[in-house]
């Protein structure tokens, strides 16, 4: 167990401060919350239970709306909470929740992403140590290291390596827009989501920078990679498309608190 390096977000000043404890960070969300998409499901579950629209919020419709995907997934089982819902209204509240990841632990601050460096750079250490021990024909003292953490572990995790984002960022009044978008939380981190590097040795090959490759699979799925559009990498390669990460994201620096008296959001 090391929360240091799974729990990073808890170890990080600036994280905390100025996104986690920071209402106004929220903003698009609150602001999605309060906006005509949400109005109209609000209206219609507020119809069907016969409650007077005031007596409802976004956040109580959420509860309901997770209390029916809960029991669908965990137990199979189609909770009455599920038909106050249409197709639509789901996809209403999808966007509601993939706002909140964007925002909190996705590409909505760089400060998200960047706290995961700390365990960027310890799956590379391993890596590291993997191939000199091949090099040296010694046998490999970790064939399989695994760690267990969050989604909120590999959300910041997958933003810092590039992966989901993007070209318009999600806000509270551009729905319609992200109708195709690829950051939706619920695909890429949904029940027991896992990311997996895989470190081979090939024998056969052409030059010596082609004996090491890697493979990433998420949710058991192998990802393209940015620098190639191919599921496999030399590790070389790899480690020059992220050298930048790998030598200057430093946590301390990057989690330290600004010592100017400026506002949250201007840090952020």
């Amino acid at each position: 167990v090391n929360d240091s390096l799974m729990r990073f977000f808890d170890h990080c000043a600036k994280f905390v401060a100025l996104v986690e404890e920071n209402d106004a960070a929220m903003c698009q969300v609150n602001a999605f919350k309060e906006g005509s998409e949400m109005r109209k499901v609000l209206e219609k579950v507020a119809s069907a239970l016969c409650l007077p629209v005031e007596e409802l919020n976004a956040d109580l419709v959420q509860v309901a709306f997770l209390t029916c995907s809960y029991e669908l997934a965990i137990k199979n089982v189609t909770s009455p909470w599920c038909s106050l819902f249409s197709e639509e209204d789901a996809k209403v509240l999808e966007y509601l929740n993939d706002l909140k990841q964007y925002w909190k632990r996705g590409y909505g601050y760089d400060i998200n992403s960047r706290s995961s460096c700390i365990l960027f750079q310890d799956i590379f250490q391993h890596l590291d140590k993997a191939v000199e021990e091949s090099k040296s024909s010694k046998p490999i003292s970790s064939p399989l290291i695994v760690q267990v953490g969050h989604a909120e572990t590999l959300q910041p995790l997958l933003a810092l390596m590039g992966f989901f984002k993007d070209d318009e960022p999600l806000k509270a009044n551009n729905y319609v827009r992200q109708t195709h978008r690829k950051f939706r939380s619920g695909q890429i981190v949904p029940y027991a989501a896992n990311l997996v590097f895989v470190l081979y040795h090939c024998d056969q090959v052409k030059t010596s920078n082609e004996e090491y490759q890697v493979q990433m699979l998420l949710n058991e799925k192998p990802m393209s990679f940015h620098h190639s559009n191919e599921t496999i990498s030399t590790y070389a390669d790899l480690k020059d498309y992220y050298k930048d990460i790998l030598e200057n994201c430093h946590f301390k620096e990057e989690c330290e608190l600004p010592k100017v008296n400026i506002t949250a959001i201007d840090e952020l």
